[in-house]
């Protein structure tokens, strides 16, 4: 059997769509003809969507060749989107702790097949033990975050791992390792193991081990009430009337996606990943394999910190982030060396029309990027 959660992901706004896209082409565009069927792609998204505004942004070979801004940041001030846009990562963030939590594995101070208790003493014991492992792959049986007030948080946490106080004492979904089961709050208390391994401040390790080794000089907590250059306001659609998005602290889940960051951010950390600049083969594979239950059968479509897919004959990677304001997907071909990024300013577009814009993309550009070094 295998077990199989699909994204949720979010929808929206077209008459915006007639502002005209923004930004300017990257270094080294794609050719005419398929930058023009990119847009094409990009536009005919956004007017499904209704969405006011994002950036898609296009990597191969570790350099970009296709970047725009489209529509409007800001609907009330018209500000038009850009390439160096900053959106909240939301669960994108999930692979950037899911690659720390192995580099640290990797260097002897993380234990995989721990107890999280011996990291993250707050969480209590439960009825099954949850191993470090269960963390990564989604499959620990700790439960999603609410729709209420877990989603819409307006408390701010100083400490990210004072949040698994939220669930710590709720029960298990079902015994760890035999079921798939997403869980933001999972990797809210990965983020407190990450901790407790190497005894530094978890923001502090992610600045230094993720962020400065690629370069990703935009990344940065998502904290409301700072001031962050080139913020994107987020958008919701109700009842087709386009509104601003509730207001929420994502400092509840900063382990599980409580960044905010550009386009050309995460194409850097893509290629930082697919490059080895974080991770060794080896353990690059191990995360793109989809992860294996104790009863031996293998979850679907995941494998530890990225959801994983076969196209066009090649082994695909990505991520989706949905959450108030805002609706993502990083999506990256090693085989290919290719990332593409594509950051909207609406919350709840679907999962499927995400993935599926990236592979209509990918099947643009494939033939004129580069193989793998």
């Amino acid at each position: 059997m295998a077990a199989h959660r699909p994204f949720v992901f979010v929808g929206f706004a077209a008459a915006l769509l007639a502002l005209i896209p923004t930004a300017s082409q990257a270094q080294a565009p794609l050719s005419a003809r398929k930058a023009r069927a990119v847009q094409a792609l990009v536009d005919t998204f956004l007017a499904e969507t209704h969405a006011p505004g994002g950036t898609v942004a296009i990597s191969a070979g570790g350099r970009t060749v296709w970047a725009k801004g489209f529509g409007l940041s800001d609907v009330e001030n018209r500000v038009p989107a850009a390439i160096d846009s900053a959106y909240r990562t939301a669960s994108i963030g999930k692979t950037m702790t899911a690659t720390l939590a192995m580099m640290l594995a990797g260097e002897g101070r993380l234990d995989l097949d721990a107890p999280v208790q011996r990291y993250c003493p707050r969480y209590p014991e439960k009825k099954w033990p949850v191993l470090v492992r269960h963390l990564i792959s989604h499959t620990s049986g700790i439960r999603e975050p609410d729709d209420g007030d877990e989603l819409y948080n307006t408390r701010h946490y100083d400490h990210p791992s004072d949040a698994v106080a939220l669930f710590a004492n709720d029960p298990l979904r079902f015994e760890p390792d035999t079921d798939f089961g997403y869980t933001t709050c999972g990797y809210v208390l990965l983020g407190c193991v990450i901790e407790g391994a190497a005894g530094v401040d978890y923001r502090a390790l992610m600045e230094e081990r993720i962020f400065a080794r690629t370069g990703m000089g935009r990344t940065r907590q998502d904290d409301p009430r700072a001031i962050i250059p080139g913020r994107a306001r987020g958008y919701i659609l109700e009842q087709g009337q386009l509104r601003i998005a509730r207001w929420t602290d994502m400092s509840h889940k900063l382990a599980a996606g409580g960044w905010i960051t550009t386009a050309p951010d995460l194409l850097r950390f893509m290629n930082g990943w697919m490059d080895g600049r974080y991770l060794a083969e080896p353990v690059r594979v191990r995360m793109l394999t989809p992860y294996r239950l104790k009863n031996h059968s293998t979850v679907d479509n995941y494998g530890m910190g990225w959801f994983v897919d076969d196209h066009r004959g090649m082994r695909v990677a990505f991520h989706g982030g949905g959450t108030p304001g805002i609706s993502a997907i990083a999506f990256m071909v090693p085989e290919k060396r290719l990332a593409i990024v594509a950051l909207f300013n609406l919350e709840n577009i679907s999962g499927t029309a995400r993935i599926a814009l990236a592979k209509a993309i990918f099947d643009v550009v494939a033939d004129q990027v580069p193989p793998a070094r």
